[in-house]
């Protein structure tokens, strides 16, 4: 008879805590640090572990980035966003859109290196690009839900990648270089709004 292997809910815990603070140890790290600096063998001793142990748990830097960028999205409130774009009213999903991204990108200073982190790592780029391209999936399901009958593809199309942008956060970096949390939340909604108010304008042609 072949034995089943046997997993230990104890060391099943223990390898998920392990886990966890090296991910909170490499979010620290990128705060701190120079990101030419990060490493595995860096967080590891950051970390208090192996780097083998790193290893294991995320196969390469990019397995780590993209562990880290997942947990900032967890605490920063993007698990909600299912909640907020299922609002009823389409335009009012998109100003709670806004709220979200502009929440998220504000919440934690290691999503700047994550972001510087591209140039160092193209492989986590394209990893992180493709969590991004999920926005403009978001904004299209909500363009979708206007009725913006007789609307040409293309305007559709362009008004997307448009609010794509506005809520980036390579835009919401350069916004808050000179302005306030609150006052970007109120230009992108406006620019938004402004976007789809083309749009419906050209429905009625």
């Amino acid at each position: 008879m072949t034995r089943r292997p046997y997993a230990s809910p104890a060391r099943a815990a223990a390898a998920a805590e392990k886990r966890d603070e090296v991910v909170r140890s490499a979010a620290k790290f990128l705060r701190e640090q120079d990101i030419a600096r990060f490493s595995l063998d860096a967080v590891a001793k950051a970390a208090g572990v192996t780097r083998l142990t790193v290893y294991n748990q995320f196969g390469s830097r990019r397995g780590l980035f993209e562990a880290v960028f997942d947990e900032i999205a967890r605490t920063g409130g993007l698990t909600r966003l299912p909640h907020v774009i299922a609002v009823e009213d389409p335009v009012e999903a998109l100003k709670g859109l806004v709220d979200a991204f502009c929440h998220f990108w504000g919440s934690d200073a290691a999503l700047g290196r994550l972001f510087d982190a591209i140039g160092l790592d193209p492989e986590f780029g394209e990893a992180l690009l493709a969590r991004n391209e999920l926005r403009r999936g978001v904004l299209g399901r909500l363009v979708g839900r206007m009725h913006l009958d007789g609307v040409p593809a293309t305007a559709k199309r362009d008004a997307i990648d448009l609010m794509f942008t506005l809520t980036s956060y390579p835009a919401y970096r350069l916004l808050a270089a000179s302005r306030s949390d609150k006052a970007i939340r109120r230009i992108v909604k406006e620019a938004c709004l402004d976007a789809v108010d083309r749009l419906r304008r050209t429905s009625t042609k």
